[in-house]
């Protein structure tokens, strides 16, 4: 039971963390939509590696 809400727990953060991310690339970064492309792609990257190294760090049981 605590490993589960501790896994929804972090897993909503990241969410969250991803999302302001993205939000501040598109509201801060300026006019040249390169750079935006990339910053973008960097944070969902990022987002996705977090997010995997959570699921395999709570997937494992313990017997």
């Amino acid at each position: 039971m605590v490993r589960t809400i501790s896994f929804w727990t972090t897993s909503a953060c990241i969410l969250v963390a991803v999302v302001a991310s993205l939000l501040a690339i598109w509201n801060f970064t300026g006019t040249d939509i390169l750079w935006r492309t990339v910053a973008t792609c960097a944070v969902i990257g990022a987002g996705t590696v977090a997010f995997y190294w959570v699921n395999v760090l709570f997937g494992k049981t313990s017997d």
